[in-house]
Order: C-alpha cells, then structure tokens, then sequence
C-alpha cells in the first residue's frame, strides 16, 4: 500500500473542516476538532495562508477559505468537458423555459452542481454552483440513480431523508420511481425536495453512451406545473437541452435520445 503524506493529509483535513459547518473558526477550534497540537494547526494555516487558501479575519483571528480555492475552482469548472459543452444550451433552456437551469454530476453520494444559469427575471437570486442536491428527491439525483449504476446502489443503500411530506424514501416505491424516470427518460420532483418548488430533469450522455450528467430546470410549482402534472412544454424544453449537449459531446442520435418514449 502507498504510502501517504500526513502533512497533505492534515492539510485537506483543514480545507475541509473551513469548508463546512461556521466556515470561519479559530485556531483552537480547528486544532481541537482534528486532534492537532496549537503549534502543528498554525503551521498548517499559516502556510496555507501564505499559499491564499486561507485567510484570517483581521478583527476575529478566525480562519477562512480564501480566494485561491474559488479560483482553482473555477479552472476546474472551465476545462471540465461537460460544462463547458452545456454553457449555451443552458443559457437557451434558462431563456425558454423561464426558470433557473442547473447542471449535475455524481459526487460523493449526491449531485453536484457544476453550472447554475440563473432564471431569466429581476428577482434577487443565490449562485448554487458547489451546491449538493440529494439522489432520492431531487429530479437531477432521480435522473442519476436510474441510468448510473454506482448512483442507483447509493440511493437505495444510503440514507433517505424526509425533506417534505412528499418525499420518497421507501426503497421499493423509490425503485418504482426510478424505473419510471429511466423508462420515460426525465425525472421529475414536485415538492419533494423544497416545498413549493418543481424541477424536471434529463441524461446526458457521451459517445459511447455513458452517463457524464444530468441538466434540469426548477421554478416555482405553480409555473413548473398545471394541475399538479409537470407542463409538457417544460419537460420537452429540458430533453431538447440534454439531447443537444449529449450530441455535442459525441453521442449519437440514439443516444442522446435514449430512454424516450
């Protein structure tokens, strides 16, 4: 077995920690919660400081993720195939369908948001990029679970939190649900995940037909939907999209249109 590096290792465990919970902790925090010596925590903060992928307020002494992570994020973002392909199809489906667009990839047992295109109004949003979304409820982790096989073990071995009282969270109701999404080629979320809200989702494949992603829309219910069922100019608008970016990214016809009926 290779062998690793403990001051990597312990350096990450600091990332992480910073990224998750307060986000801005002091030195004792961070050296008390990974079980570090004071002056083994400095060092680490200090030269990750120096490097800029931590800052330390100036009033508090607390730490913080700094800019150089959003910017190494951001290269990530960019040269990633996937994104990169799905820019203006999602500015198109974010125009036509007058809600907000978000593009998935699998990660860690949820959805991550890789591209966010706002909806096409005045309202004050939030940029969702970096964001996790859950397998079980979400139309984009629905989408996942039915076509990825890694995805489809991990929603149903996993846990399944009860968002609303429209959650699924019974593995053999949840095995319907993806059946359905992977039959029809969409998934779909009405008030599963956040109440009032809907979203439908489709595949994105490459060209050897493997699952790369998946690209969904989410608005309100009573935009998304008519009568409790997701309009059909919304569901067609999202499999258009999906099909352009798959066919951009080498699938052919078949593909980027498998799972239809």
């Amino acid at each position: 077995m290779a062998r690793t590096i403990q001051s990597l290792e312990r350096a990450a465990a600091v990332l992480r920690l910073l990224a998750g919970g307060e986000r801005r902790l002091g030195l004792s925090d961070i050296a008390s919660t990974l079980e570090l010596a004071k002056g083994t925590a400095h060092g680490l903060l200090r030269t990750l400081q120096q490097e800029g992928f931590v800052e330390q307020d100036p009033l508090s002494g607390k730490y913080q993720l700094g800019a150089e992570l959003l910017r190494l994020g951001n290269s990530y973002l960019d040269v990633h195939e996937l994104r990169a392909r799905a820019l203006v199809w999602a500015d198109d489906l974010a125009r036509s369908s007058g809600e907000s667009v978000y593009l998935g990839v699998l990660h860690q047992q949820g959805v991550l948001i890789i591209h966010h295109v706002f909806r096409p109004d005045d309202s004050r949003q939030v940029l969702e990029v970096g964001a996790m979304q859950p397998l079980h409820s979400s139309a984009l982790g629905k989408v996942l679970s039915a076509y990825d096989p890694v995805a489809h073990s991990d929603v149903l071995e996993g846990e399944r939190r009860r968002f609303t009282g429209h959650t699924v969270t019974d593995p053999k109701k949840l095995e319907q649900v993806l059946a359905l999404t992977k039959g029809r080629g969409w998934g779909a979320d009405v008030e599963e995940t956040w109440d009032g809200l809907a979203s439908v989702a489709a595949p994105i494949h490459s060209r050897r037909g493997l699952l790369l992603g998946a690209v969904g829309v989410t608005g309100a219910v009573e935009r998304v939907c008519d009568a409790g069922e997701l309009r059909a100019r919304i569901v067609a608008s999202v499999r258009d999209c999906a099909r352009a970016i798959s066919r951009d990214l080498g699938a052919g016809r078949f593909q980027a249109g498998r799972g239809a009926v």
